[in-house]
């Protein structure tokens, strides 16, 4: 398969995909999902849209695999949904943000970061850039149960992105979110678009859908209604749009008389330039912000965290490489002779205080050395040694525990010499 055959292959695939709900008789109840086919395409922003109670959530947990589909076929990633192996290249934020109320956002971003099995190094510092960029890194120690909807809301956004997943679901992301924390997460999602990600976000919110997505399906009654860019679906062929700056009277009548002789029709109106009610908002919360007013909600959010890239980060590969190979320079380190040598002697002193004798250091160092110059020798034990063995009798010393220990070490040193 080539490299653009795989590029091209959706990262979503969904064809006559059904779901039914049925009672405790197994008997049809209701129908969300009625045979809709779309497919989710690598690096895209898809938009799923509807009113309440026309088959997006249930949509979301089937491709999740929380649901099972009744008829159809669905894919993610080339697999059945149900596949564990694709959970952890997916990050979801549920339409609640369902949170430990007692921890902190910094102690709930760790416990995810463990579940995907992250090192502490890697956990501390994603989690720092997160918090920074919801815009909680002020509040990192407060608990969660304290937070408000809009807060918890930026904690769980990045707890969808704490696994840097390649495929992002997002069901009503801006639901509680003040203008400023909207505006930040369109242009968060639209920052991840770049960097290659691919979004599923499902909105009431129609003007957050347009500003950011690439295509969108539009569902009623578990149908697909309308589907494509937003260009194809919102282009009004009746009217033509022209954006000039300020006129005078005079001018806009001559152009209306231009207007009526060439085209034969009138201008319909003239109003005035406006802007949009969220370019004038943020536009005040960013003076306010310049004049460093206080605040004790949450912050607007730093730079997107820079391991939030399209593929693997290449920061971590060259971090685990450099482990290996100290992993690899510690094996293939020698032993010091003095680890070697002073291992007998601390164990000789044990069995010394053991036996109630006591031993010199010094004489035990200089023991290899005698024993090499004369090694038939036999060896004459001293009479402190003699005096200690009814002591130790005396005292229930288990003498064959002590031999244990010493053999070890014996047995070692024998394998090292063989």
């Amino acid at each position: 398969m080539s490299a653009s055959s795989e590029q091209a292959r959706p990262i979503v695939e969904a064809i006559g995909l059904t779901k039914d709900f049925s009672d405790f008789w197994m008997r049809s109840k209701a129908r969300a999902v009625d045979g809709i086919d779309f497919e989710i395409r690598e690096r895209e922003i898809f938009g799923l849209l509807g009113p309440n109670g026309s088959g997006k959530s249930t949509t979301i947990k089937m491709i999740l695999g929380l649901l099972r589909r009744s008829r159809g076929k669905l894919s993610v990633f080339g697999r059945d949904p149900g596949d564990v192996s694709v959970k952890s290249r997916i990050g979801y934020l549920p339409e609640e943000s369902y949170l430990y109320r007692f921890l902190n956002p910094r102690e709930t971003l760790e416990y995810y970061a463990k579940l995907f099995g992250q090192r502490r190094s890697m956990r501390r510092e994603r989690v720092d850039e997160l918090l920074e960029m919801v815009g909680l890194q002020h509040v990192a120690h407060r608990a969660v149960g304290e937070f408000s909807k809009g807060m918890a809301r930026r904690l769980g956004l990045a707890q969808a992105l704490i696994n840097d997943p390649e495929f992002l679901i997002l069901d009503e992301p801006t639901s509680g979110l003040d203008p400023v924390g909207t505006h930040q997460v369109k242009e968060l999602l639209i920052e991840l678009g770049r960097r290659g990600k691919t979004i599923l976000l499902s909105s009431h919110l129609l003007a957050d859908v347009e500003d950011v997505c690439t295509r969108m399906v539009i569902l009623y009654g578990g149908r697909i209604r309308a589907q494509g860019t937003a260009g194809e679906l919102l282009s009004d062929t009746e009217h033509t749009i022209i954006r000039l700056p300020k006129l005078r009277s005079a001018t806009i009548g001559h152009i209306d008389e231009l207007v009526r002789r060439e085209e034969g029709v009138a201008v319909e109106s003239v109003q005035p330039a406006r802007q949009r009610l969220e370019e004038f908002f943020m536009g005040l919360v960013a003076k306010a912000q310049a004049e460093q007013a206080a605040t004790s909600g949450a912050l607007q959010g730093g730079q997107t965290a820079r391991f939030l890239g399209g593929g693997t980060d290449s920061a971590t590969q060259a971090e685990g490489r450099a482990l290996v190979e100290d992993l690899k320079r510690g094996e293939d380190r020698p032993v010091a002779a003095s680890t070697t040598a002073a291992a007998p002697t601390v164990q000789q002193d044990v069995l010394a205080e053991l036996s109630g004798v006591t031993s010199s250091k010094p004489a035990s160092t200089q023991a290899p050395s005698a024993a090499s110059a004369a090694p038939s020798a036999p060896a004459v034990p001293p009479a402190s040694a003699k005096e200690a063995t009814p002591k130790a009798a005396g005292n229930d010393v288990d003498r064959s525990i002590i031999e244990g220990l010493l053999g070890d070490d014996s047995d070692r040193s024998k394998g090292k010499q063989g």
